[in-house]
């Protein structure tokens, strides 16, 4: 806390109201995730006693600990897709960055070579920079998804 008093009095908050709302927002979450938690305990135990009713106890909780297991297979599953989807995502962002990166430099690497020819740095060079305003001009029309 020592570090973020003087960040905090520059860029004009009061360290202790913005600690003070911090810890009053924390209380009211957890009363609120207390009570839900509540209801849905309550919730659960009336299904329960319910469906006891219609076909048994025996038989009431097989089928409540069918449907939750059920339900935390679908989660665990959802989620093991989405960490695959991002990894994904992650490889193809590497994949991309080390194409272009190999490109440059081969490109660099290239350029000494390409540019004692005449013809080259004749039509080459206005052609280049024409092809990079180009490139420039068309990623800056883009959105970010």
């Amino acid at each position: 806390m020592n570090f973020l008093s003087p960040l905090a009095s520059f860029l004009g908050m009061e360290v202790e109201h913005i600690t003070d709302r911090i810890k009053h927002a924390v209380i009211i979450n957890a009363a609120m995730a207390l009570f839900g938690l509540a209801a849905a305990s309550f919730l659960v135990a009336a299904g329960f006693m319910a469906l006891a009713d219609q076909v048994g106890g025996i038989y009431a909780a097989l089928i409540c600990a069918a449907a939750f297991a059920v339900l935390a297979l679908t989660i665990y599953l959802g989620t093991r897709i989405a960490e695959a989807r991002r990894k994904r995502a992650i490889a193809e962002k590497r994949r991309s960055s080390d194409t272009s990166a190999f490109l440059t430099t081969a490109t660099l690497t290239a350029l000494p070579v390409l540019l004692r020819s005449p013809m080259v740095r004749t039509l080459g060079l206005p052609a280049a920079a024409i092809a990079a305003l180009w490139v420039i001009s068309n990623g800056s029309d883009r959105k970010d998804d």
